[in-house]
């Protein structure tokens, strides 16, 4: 027989109220008290009745991610696996599941806002998918609550990583260590680009550097073999740069195995940079001087974020939560000069 809220009332010495108040974070009952409920409905196995508390509270405690159906592959990326599971903990912390949106119901095709609907989703988190999207802008301005990742609508909650202090402190670094002809490979068309380009061109200004327009390469995010032929390209240049600044860390084993393809070594020959900082790949000698980025961190505040939104929806909505990140200095990238 099931655990009700009547016995976790008996065990803890409480009214049934009480314990209701308790278990549904009433503000009118002290965290000693909820504390003490808590505990007591984990040690007699008590789960609250998920329909009871949908029909109570108006709400199906299931939160929606959309991750672009062209970039499913991204799932494969730590980078995005890593946010993923920060978001998850939290929304399932706090008693929410998580339901993966995308266009197919059996055999029918559904945009992203019906699909949503069917699945009555309280809010929705975008990550990974084309921001520009017709379908994501009609779900963004169709009024259901909306997390984004490291891309902005106004009026919308929005997590980004520090992705220009990110540039910034990877090219001062490279630039210190002596480095005057610096190639940068950037990701296609978003706002994690921009912000990357913008942050790029606004430092090589400072430092006064003279770096030509074919050291600036457009490329794709999460692709060893466009960073292959793209840093094969930059080193066969009459002046070739002494160090590359790759897309991501995925691209940078590319580029350096192309690198070494050509007989040349790194950083002895060739410094290389990536971004992101995944574990995996930190454990690829030499370590990759790269920008760490706390995915575990943007996805916990996109969840927060959300959740808060879902739960006060009259609430102003807050500036962008900018996280920061951190530099790895690595062993790829040689001091010269």
């Amino acid at each position: 027989m099931a655990v009700t809220i009547r016995d976790v009332s008996k065990h803890c010495g409480l009214s049934i109220s009480a314990v209701s108040k308790a278990l549904n974070n009433y503000p009118d009952i002290s965290d000693e008290t909820r504390q003490r409920v808590v505990e007591c409905a984990r040690q007699i196995g008590y789960q609250p009745n998920a329909l009871a508390r949908a029909l109570k509270t108006n709400r199906t405690y299931s939160i929606g991610v959309i991750l672009d159906d062209e970039m499913r592959d991204d799932l494969l990326h730590t980078h995005f696996i890593t946010i993923l599971n920060g978001f998850k903990r939290e929304v399932e912390r706090q008693g929410y599941d998580i339901t993966l949106i995308n266009h197919n119901i059996g055999d029918r095709k559904l945009t992203y806002l019906d699909y949503c609907r069917y699945r009555n989703v309280d809010g929705v988190c975008l990550m990974c998918v084309d921001f520009f999207d017709m379908e994501i802008l009609r779900l963004v301005q169709s009024g259901l609550p909306v997390v984004t990742i490291d891309h902005f609508f106004s009026g919308k909650e929005c997590v980004l990583s520090d992705n220009k202090s990110g540039i910034h402190d990877i090219l001062t670094y490279i630039i210190q260590m002596g480095h005057r002809r610096i190639a940068f490979i950037h990701g296609t068309n978003s706002s994690v680009t921009d912000a990357r380009l913008a942050a790029f061109y606004e430092i090589v200004h400072h430092y006064g550097l003279a770096i030509p327009e074919s050291y600036v390469v457009s490329s794709h995010y999460h692709s060893t073999r466009h960073a292959g032929e793209d840093t094969r390209r930059l080193l066969s240049l009459p002046v070739p740069p002494t160090c590359i600044v790759m897309v991501d860390d995925y691209s940078a084993l590319g580029g350096i195995d192309t690198i070494r393809q050509m007989g040349l070594k790194v950083p002895e020959d060739v410094s290389v940079a990536g971004y992101d900082g995944i574990t995996m790949i930190q454990k690829i000698h030499p370590h990759l001087t790269t920008i760490q980025q706390d995915g575990k961190e943007i996805g916990r505040r996109a969840a927060i974020r959300l959740l808060t939104r879902i739960e006060n929806p009259r609430e102003p909505v807050q500036r962008p939560d900018i996280v920061p990140c951190t530099l790895l200095r690595g062993e790829t990238v040689l001091k010269i000069g």
